[in-house]
């Protein structure tokens, strides 16, 4: 029986580039033509905004420490977290 069976395989390659453009197509269709890409960022801004909203002493500072270290983001444009 002969091991050696790469002499028998052809190479296949795929190019997902098209395929990823058609896929940011479809997801950007699916939300139909209503949506407001900057109504959708503001009302994320004020959802995040509310849910730091009037905290204790002791949930400010492990807040405070969260965005410090990284973990959470700060309140600075494009915020994203470190880690």
């Amino acid at each position: 029986m002969n091991q050696d069976n790469t002499v028998g395989l052809i190479p296949f390659t795929i190019d997902l580039t098209f395929e990823e453009a058609r896929r940011r197509a479809e997801v950007v269709a699916a939300l139909g033509p209503d949506w407001d890409p900057v109504a959708a960022l503001r009302g994320e801004d004020e959802a995040y905004a509310l849910l730091y909203s009037n905290l204790d002493d002791e949930q400010q500072r492990t807040y405070d420490l969260l965005v410090s270290a990284g973990v959470l983001p700060g309140e600075e444009p494009g915020r994203a977290a470190t880690h």
